[in-house]
């Protein structure tokens, strides 16, 4: 594997005019894209409903008094797009876009579809105005970026890819030393396949740098596609290892959210989280929700993720 020479990304990002305001990960990164002549301004996803309110915040000190024309969503999953409605309320003029395999979902609101109900986490609604079509090319920054589909974690995500200067919006399709959660497989479906797919279209566009949904921006992009195609064919040859992971996910999701829960009420949450009860899920963990949340939980104890201060979890 050839070693990539570090980059200096205000290098990369300031000729795109472009800003990463890189959130925790209950929210996903916020990409800001000015309008290079004086107009108006660009952000791709906007982060989770309990972040709103920062998210806005965010905005307006990075736009200093640029209107927000456009808001742009790589998938909508609620942590990349719970900000869209609290950001279409402060500017009401701005436009959302959505991939066009998402935009009947978002239109008709449809929570079960849309895996709101699924996760059992919190998404208020918003308008959608326009589809993102792979093979579309948008204008962002003023230059233009062109949009690619790509499964796995969400099968209507899609890729925003800036090919003069090689940087790629990759959303959750690809982090710098870690897979985010093949949905679809939890649901009985294929997504490992998609998502490896997902990870040879990344590698022919050749991107020099990465921003992804969870984390900083990178360039050693030949090291995470490496590292992401391990860990999904482990997960792909070891399905009971995803549904393990992915009900600590949920439960650790949950938990940044509410801060504090307690024991008893936290695991009957996850009882009755529609994606614990899958037929899917239930098969893996060769238990019924009601017997395998205790065990999710004391796996993150014994892992130190989380900790027990009397009858409440918090996080570690």
């Amino acid at each position: 594997m050839q070693a990539v020479p570090a980059l200096n990304l205000a290098s990369v990002f300031e000729p795109l005019h472009l800003q990463v305001l890189q959130r925790d990960w209950l929210s996903s990164n916020q990409v800001v894209l000015l309008d290079p002549h004086g107009g108006g301004a660009s952000v791709v996803d906007t982060g989770y409903s309990s972040h709103a309110t920062q998210s806005v915040a965010l905005l307006e000190a990075t736009l200093q008094g640029r209107q927000l024309v456009r808001i742009l969503n790589t998938h909508l999953h609620s942590d990349h797009c719970g900000g869209n409605c609290a950001i279409q309320a402060r500017w009401p003029e701005v436009q959302t876009w959505v991939p066009q395999a998402a935009f009947e979902k978002a239109r008709s609101w449809d929570q079960e579809r849309l895996t709101y109900r699924l996760t059992g986490q919190t998404c208020h609604p918003f308008r959608v105005d326009h589809a993102l079509h792979p093979g579309q090319a948008v204008e962002l920054g003023g230059y233009c970026w062109q949009v690619h589909a790509v499964g796995g974690h969400d099968p209507d995500a899609v890729l925003l890819f800036q090919a003069e200067h090689r940087v790629l919006i990759s959303g959750d399709a690809l982090w710098r030393s870690k897979v985010a959660l093949i949905f679809p497989e939890l649901d009985g479906e294929d997504g490992f396949g998609p998502a490896l797919a997902g990870l040879d279209l990344i590698e022919s566009l050749a991107p020099a740098v990465v921003i992804p949904g969870h984390g900083e921006p990178f360039w050693e992009v030949d090291d995470a596609l490496a590292i992401s195609r391990k860990r999904l064919q482990h997960l792909q040859a070891n399905p009971e290892h995803h549904a393990r992971h992915a009900l600590r996910v949920m439960m650790v999701f949950h938990l940044l959210e509410h801060r504090r829960r307690d024991r008893d009420a936290l695991c009957a949450w996850m009882a009755d989280c529609p994606l614990a009860q899958r037929e899917a899920v239930r098969h893996l963990m060769q238990a019924q929700p009601q017997t395998f949340a205790p065990r999710i939980l004391q796996s993150l104890v014994d892992d130190g993720v989380v900790k027990l201060q009397g009858a409440d979890v918090v996080m570690a």
